[in-house]
């Protein structure tokens, strides 16, 4: 194979004899000068369809990651609102594809003059390119579905979702991605959106939870009363379709695959699983410690949050670099966790705000500690300077802060029209009778519980019981808002 081109050459001048071509006066150096061209021209080809392909499969990975959130979202809740999930993840790629096709793409890659806004018309972008970074939008808005799980109008989330797809992602996006934004010439690093997709995202769940308020019996008497998930197999199925769909999220933003291109992606997609391990160890290793017990929601978490640590420096980090970027990103998720729901009092259903935009934050300031380009070290701890670090915390704070207002304006608007809550009534039963007229899983269930088991029964006028299961009866006044199994 490694002698093909020379014996190519060598016997070109027979070949063009016997075709009848006339090479009267082509010297050897010249016809060895044609053959590199055409050999150079099939390659960049080649390499630009491969790109083409690589990309577009990438985007298929990211938009069954919709199928991911939908699961993790729903596990993590209770079973009464498992349709109202399922209709907010149908309603995000189906607005989010739509929206960015409209204008959220050349309010993203459009020509600008200042690098902060960006336009070119309508009905921007095309192919696998378009296709890919609909995904993005998408999953920047479906970040907030979980945070506001059980309680939220849909009707206000579809505004939502609309204005984070169209508007609030697009532009900030640009700030990096357009390649003339600001960031971009201030030096500053995202590969694939730690902030400009996950912490825009976990900053907008985290204003939305605090807007909306806690689910009923998440606070009794400023205690944090716990409202489990209904089924954490469904989550954990979930947690492994995300991971899958990352390695497209992540190697995708390579935009190119052959040659040099090929080797980097690859590298992208082994660098973001070994960040993912590394979270998941973090986070179960930080329970069993704290807890006594490993726990698989917070695991899943860190797993997430070791994801979403890699995102932005997996083109600029080492496997030793990631491993340590992503368990420390699975510990830090868990003690963020805990920050916001007991400390903030703020009922982020899912932990959203920590997954995406704690953990966000973090894998965008860890390339300024160790993050390298090349061969050479770009961080504060690999002989880089503080340099690359005080830019990294720009772009994080820029974006953080572009989140939450314009985040904060949207809702603040919605709840002094629409409202963004739905009733008491409306709540206890489920959003999905109320919102959707049908419920996930029908047909009568029955459940057996031993005598010993308890129910810890909270009502609204704040007095907490402790009660045999089999003796529970719905109060008369005030109504149930918690419940919660004891072993006795």
């Amino acid at each position: 194979m490694n002698n093909f081109l020379p014996t190519l050459i060598s016997n070109l001048p027979s070949v063009i004899q016997e075709t009848a071509i006339d090479i009267t006066g082509v010297t050897q150096e010249q016809l060895s000068a044609a053959v590199d061209a055409a050999v150079a021209s099939t390659t960049e080809s080649i390499y630009g369809d491969m790109g083409m392909l690589w990309m577009l499969l990438s985007g298929i990975l990211v938009f069954f990651m919709q199928a991911g959130f939908t699961l993790v979202e729903s596990g993590m809740t209770r079973s009464k609102n498992a349709v109202n999930i399922a209709m907010k993840n149908i309603l995000d790629i189906c607005v989010g594809s739509l929206t960015y096709w409209l204008v959220g793409y050349s309010l993203m890659y459009g020509d600008t003059s200042n690098g902060w806004f960006f336009w070119s018309g309508l009905f921007q972008g095309e192919g696998a390119d378009l296709f890919f970074q609909t995904m993005f939008a998408a999953t920047a808005a479906t970040i907030v579905s979980g945070a506001i799980a059980g309680r939220t109008k849909y009707s206000t989330y579809v505004i939502f979702s609309i204005v984070m797809t169209a508007i609030i992602y697009p532009i900030s996006g640009g700030w990096q991605w357009q390649g003339s934004g600001w960031l971009t010439e201030l030096g500053f690093i995202d590969f694939a959106g730690s902030s400009i997709v996950h912490s825009v995202g976990g900053w907008a769940a985290l204003v939305a939870a605090f807007m909306v308020g806690p689910r009923i019996g998440k606070f009794v008497n400023g205690k944090v009363m716990p409202i489990p998930g209904h089924n954490q197999v469904l989550a954990t199925l979930g947690v492994f379709i995300l991971w899958l769909g990352w390695f497209g999220f992540n190697g995708g933003s390579q935009l190119a695959w052959g040659g040099a291109d090929a080797v980097g992606a690859s590298n992208v997609v082994l660098i973001t699983n070994l960040a993912a391990a590394a979270g998941g160890l973090g986070a179960l290793i930080t329970t069993w410690i704290w807890y006594g017990k490993p726990h698989l929601a917070q695991t899943l978490n860190g797993a997430l949050a070791g994801l979403v640590s890699i995102t932005a420096g997996c083109g600029n980090m080492s496997s030793e670099g990631a491993v340590l970027a992503g368990l420390l990103g699975g510990i830090l998720v868990v003690f963020s966790i805990e920050f916001i729901e007991k400390k903030l009092k703020i009922d982020d259903a899912i932990g959203a705000a920590s997954v995406h935009g704690v953990a966000g934050v973090w894998g965008t300031l860890v390339i300024g500690l160790w993050g390298i380009d090349g061969d050479t070290g770009i961080g504060l701890f690999n002989g880089g300077g503080a340099s690359q670090l005080g830019t990294q915390a720009i772009g994080a704070l820029a974006y953080g802060l572009w989140a939450v207002v314009l985040s904060f304006v949207i809702f603040f608007i919605l709840k002094k029209t629409i409202g963004l809550r739905v009733t008491e009534d409306v709540e206890l039963a489920g959003l999905d009778i109320s919102e959707h007229g049908t419920i996930a899983y029908p047909g009568k269930r029955l459940r057996e519980f031993e005598e010993d088991k308890f129910v810890m029964v909270a009502t609204e006028r704040g007095i907490v019981k402790k009660t045999s299961l089999m003796a529970y009866k719905k109060p008369r006044q005030g109504g149930i808002i918690g419940l919660t199994i004891d072993e006795g």
